[in-house]
């Protein structure tokens, strides 16, 4: 039975009260009662009843809780509308390959955990899955890293329609990630940015579009040199994506010999920084001057290279007060360790020279000053000799940065490429969601080649969606600089964590599973993340 509103040409709608039935193989309907005459809540009522609203009343006990839905349904609604979960697939490897994405985002940890996390969430009704154990979701993991060029390809071909076609710029950055074990196949012992040392790590490289929206990541061996990781970006662009024209923005150091000549013979461009040794010899050679950088963006071409200059005064003044700040800190070392030897007679001035050396070579500035011990009739004491030359020499460069191009004027000016190349800040930005923030790539509890570059990539798919949702959360809330009661992405996460399902039993061994309604905070956060919750 139904509740049918038939509408009258001049008179109120009639309300009739009717039940559908076959007849002759057809389906026909007949009207029971004509309801009009009722009161509005009595037939909303009634409306509520036929559809099975009110099925808690014979139950045969109090409602039980159940799994989290809030998270993951919100979640999976938004990874389908940016085109994750059409990406990656609706097979059973497909769908565990969405659900390490949507709990990479909501819990972090190894497949171990997320296997003990799923249970206590609606993973079957939202992804409809079956039960799966780590093994599954380690064969999930090969599965991403196996098909990890065709989901990034699918992904980008969204972004083409999206945009109306390629970025022109395309923003590079490398970073890298220690492990805790010492048997991953692409663990080595390199530069640590982590300041772990002893550690193995992984090097990860982020391709981007200049909005900082990641667009595909590869893993490395721990021991590779950024600029050796350019060249694959550079063939991954044009083989993969099919990008004829580009200009490549890479971090200081970056693009260097080998990365331009390869740019260069696919008939691409470049936009980098120098490093300090790179400007002092440009400045010996002539082709640069001190006096080019100030806080005014300036230009200087030659043989066909543009040089972009400026000069931060900011960052000047705090270089300047860190100098200043470690010779004070020396200063304060020698005079204790002076007074301590006057104390001690038989102290040794040679132990004490040794000490502060050691501290000066890690601070940099065994080239600033000098340690002497001074002979005195009672005692041996340790001085400083400052070098006022070195000292200005290694803070002329404090707060000076150059740009290289070779990307021509007509195509973007000075401002443009600054701009440009400040624009690599934003995959920064996104290393550090995946490293240390919401993320957490790391620590990596797998050991082999295929799933470490399946785990990573896994995290660049969540990193997406965190950024979707989190520019969602911004446009409704604002953040908290501007709006002290903005509801963050954390705020958002554990708000919908607190929305479960309710079990009701009825008689017999039936259970009848029921979703609250979502509170005012909640239902704002679904409103602004643009999902909703089924009726049923």
């Amino acid at each position: 039975m139904y509740i049918a509103t038939v509408p009258n040409r001049n008179s109120p709608p009639a309300i009739l009260l009717r039940e559908s039935f076959r007849q002759d193989g057809k389906i026909k309907n007949r009207t029971v009662a004509n309801l009009s005459h009722w009161p509005p809540a009595r037939i909303a009522a009634l409306r509520r009843a036929l559809r099975g609203d009110f099925d808690q009343h014979a139950v045969a006990g109090p409602p039980t809780l159940g799994p989290v839905f809030g998270l993951l349904a919100a979640l999976k609604q938004v990874a389908d509308q940016i085109g994750i979960s059409a990406a990656l697939g609706h097979s059973e490897l497909g769908k565990l390959g969405l659900f390490l994405v949507l709990s990479r985002l909501a819990h972090q940890g190894s497949r171990l955990s997320a296997v003990r996390w799923a249970r206590d969430h609606a993973v079957a009704e939202v992804l409809g899955t079956r039960n799966f154990s780590e093994d599954d979701l380690y064969e999930a993991l090969d599965d991403l890293w196996q098909r990890q060029e065709k989901i990034e390809q699918a992904l980008y071909r969204r972004y083409l329609r999206q945009h109306s076609g390629p970025p022109q710029l395309f923003l590079y950055d490398v970073t890298s990630s220690y492990l805790e074990g010492e048997r991953n196949e692409l663990g080595a012992y390199g530069y640590n940015r982590d300041g772990k040392r002893g550690k193995m790590q992984i090097v990860i490289g982020l391709l981007a579009d200049i909005e900082g929206e990641p667009l595909a990541v590869r893993v490395f061996a721990g021991n590779t040199a950024d600029p050796a990781t350019v060249p694959d970006q550079i063939r991954k662009l044009q083989d993969e994506f099919k990008v004829e024209e580009l200009i490549f923005v890479g971090d200081r150091g970056m693009v260097k010999s080998r990365g331009k000549q390869e740019l260069e013979q696919r008939g691409l461009h470049y936009i980098t920084a120098l490093t300090d040794p790179q400007i002092r010899r440009l400045l010996s050679q002539g082709v640069l001057q001190l006096e080019l950088f100030s806080e005014r963006i300036c230009e200087v071409e030659d043989h066909g290279v543009r040089y972009v200059l400026r000069k931060n005064e900011d960052t000047a003044a705090r270089e300047k007060h860190r100098m200043e700040d470690k010779l004070a800190k020396l200063e304060s070392k020698l005079a204790a360790r002076n007074l301590w030897a006057g104390q001690h007679p038989r102290s040794k001035p040679e132990t004490g020279l040794r000490q502060l050396q050691g501290w000066v070579a890690r601070h940099r500035l065994d080239e600033l000053i000098e340690l002497q011990i001074e002979l005195q009739e009672e005692s041996n004491c340790l001085r400083m000799e400052c070098k006022p030359a070195a000292i200005e020499q290694s803070l002329e460069l404090a707060g000076c940065y150059a740009l290289t191009t070779d990307v021509t004027p007509a195509k973007l000016d000075a401002e443009q490429v600054h701009a440009s190349y400040m624009a690599l800040e934003k995959v920064e930005r996104d290393f550090r969601t995946m490293k240390t923030g919401l993320l957490e790539v790391r620590p990596i509890f797998v050991r082999k080649e295929g799933r470490t570059r399946g785990h990573v990539f896994c995290c660049m798919l969540a990193l997406k969606l965190a950024r979707e949702m989190e520019r969602r959360l911004r446009a409704a809330f604002g953040t908290t600089e501007t709006n002290p009661d903005a509801i963050t992405m954390p705020d958002a996460l554990a708000a919908l964590g607190r929305l479960c399902l309710l079990h009701w039993p009825v008689e017999g061994e039936n259970i009848v599973t029921k979703l609250p309604l979502p509170d005012q905070s909640q239902q704002e956060i679904l409103v602004a993340l643009r999902v909703h919750l089924p009726a049923m």
